[in-house]
């Protein structure tokens, strides 16, 4: 299982996932181009001396990073990783889902599950999280920014992408719904409550249950009118791996 011990070895994973994924036309190409995309970003601000305490970023960074990578490399092998990974990769498989829903399938696990984890190992035992909460936010911004680009991006392969929000519009559905502030939000809290805990596994299982059933979620529609939409959308989206993987990258 590979696993990084720096940002320039989490990158150069991300790349080999991508290119194995891309080669089996597989939806799981998808987030790690956007993670990819975000931990460069991450890497020119430590670079750039961006955040409160650089060193401290890189290694959370890489905490954070392997989370994903020892998640993937343990499904790949036919094992079972977290809950919230492994419904995110299992619905993967799903051809009508939106290129969109994997993206967010991939931000849930790793933003609502892993990164509330991470900012706690990162500090250690004993460390006050409020020491990194400015940091913690200054990556989220940096999510979100890259996000939202990557969606403007979609519309490139994707020629009915902006029906989505005309159609989500005062929808209940999860897919309409998803919000990384939000998402921020409550994996700040998570993280305060699993560094507090002693009994960190309870916590971690609960939490794992939890956003395991929000993968579920994102990738249904209670709706009728926005399931009709989305595959609508879907029909007319590129299902060329490689093509979108290109787009997205760029």
């Amino acid at each position: 299982m590979k696993q990084a011990t720096t940002i320039d070895e989490v990158i150069a994973i991300l790349g080999d996932i991508i290119t194995t994924e891309v080669a089996a036309n597989s939806n799981l190409a998808f987030f790690p181009i956007l993670y990819k995309k975000v931990t460069e970003r991450i890497k020119e601000g430590i670079i750039q001396k961006e955040f409160e305490d650089n060193p401290r970023m890189e290694r959370l960074d890489v905490i954070f990073a392997n989370r994903y990578l020892e998640a993937y490399f343990t499904y790949k092998e036919g094992k079972k990783p977290s809950l919230s990974w492994e419904n995110a990769f299992e619905v993967a498989k799903n051809q009508r889902l939106l290129i969109l829903q994997h993206l967010l399938l991939g931000i849930n696990a790793h933003i609502n599950l892993d990164l509330g984890i991470a900012v706690s190992e990162t500090m250690g035992p004993d460390g006050n999280l409020e020491n990194i909460h400015a940091d913690f936010n200054k990556i989220n911004a940096i999510l979100a920014s890259m996000v939202d680009g990557v969606q403007q991006k979609i519309g490139r392969v994707s020629p009915f992408f902006y029906l989505l929000d005309k159609v989500a519009d005062g929808k209940e559905d999860l897919i309409a719904t998803f919000s990384i502030n939000i998402a921020r939000d409550e994996a700040w809290l998570f993280a305060n409550e699993y560094h507090d805990a002693t009994d960190k596994e309870t916590v971690f299982s609960k939490r794992d249950t939890s956003i395991g059933d929000i993968a579920i979620k994102l990738s249904t529609t209670k709706s009728r009118i926005l399931r009709w939409v989305i595959r609508f959308i879907r029909w007319f989206e590129s299902k060329n791996v490689a093509k979108v993987a290109d787009v997205l990258s760029s």
